[in-house]
């Protein structure tokens, strides 16, 4: 399957995700993630990249397109994957189409997380990522057993640059006005679902995986 997990930051898509990941053995193409190993690889692309993340702003169509082109040409990504975090806006949705025509595949599905403004702020605001090897922690619902270490790995916890309120107040005025258009785009093709993410984090997982199923 080739998949897309949409929804407003702070929604929960990259944890679910990353379920979907170790369930069904496909590879992850996380744009987010992406700019943060080449940030700190020192790779240009990367560091471009990082100038717009940390003002919460959307990194521009022509390096995101570039480095999801570069991530589908690999061999783990010709059966199946999942995207977290791109497309972002209609330009960049039918960018995606025209890489995965050139391969002679599609999308399969769209599966869209909702949630409410005031819950996201929250999540947000409250998250912190592991600097070695990037497990997330809630400061109230998913604490460290140490405070600022990782349980993972023993690594230093950060509060991401794009996770201030200021940043995140940002990311959703552009979430409403460049990503929610996506919606219509995909529901016009009959690939989008919708689930809601203000659900026990399992809960919502599983009506993912139920939609996952009717479709393989």
């Amino acid at each position: 399957m080739k998949i897309l997990v949409m929804g407003p930051p702070g929604a929960g898509k990259g944890s679910q995700s990353s379920r979907i990941v170790d369930d069904y053995k496909m590879p992850s193409i996380s744009t987010g993630q992406m700019f943060r190993d080449a940030f700190n690889r020192g790779d240009e692309i990367g560091i471009e990249a990082m100038r717009f993340i940390k003002k919460g702003e959307l990194v521009s169509d022509d390096i995101t397109n570039e480095i999801v082109k570069r991530r589908l040409h690999e061999a783990d990504a010709e059966d199946s994957f999942i995207l977290d975090g791109y497309p972002r806006t209609v330009n960049q949705a039918k960018a995606l189409d025209e890489m995965l025509d050139d391969k002679g595949t599609k999308l399969d599905a769209v599966i869209n997380i909702l949630s409410s403004h005031d819950v996201l702020f929250e999540r947000m605001e409250q998250r912190r990522v592991c600097k070695q090897c990037g497990e997330t922690y809630h400061l109230r619902f998913k604490k460290p057993e140490v405070d600022g270490v990782c349980d993972v790995c023993g690594g230093e916890l950060y509060q991401r640059p794009d996770d201030t309120h200021e940043s995140v107040e940002r990311r959703l005025e552009i979430y409403e006005t460049k990503t929610k258009p996506l919606l219509d785009y995909y529901s016009e093709q009959g690939i989008l679902y919708s689930v809601n993410g203000m659900q026990p984090f399992d809960k919502v997982y599983a009506d993912i995986v139920e939609i996952l199923e009717d479709l393989s």
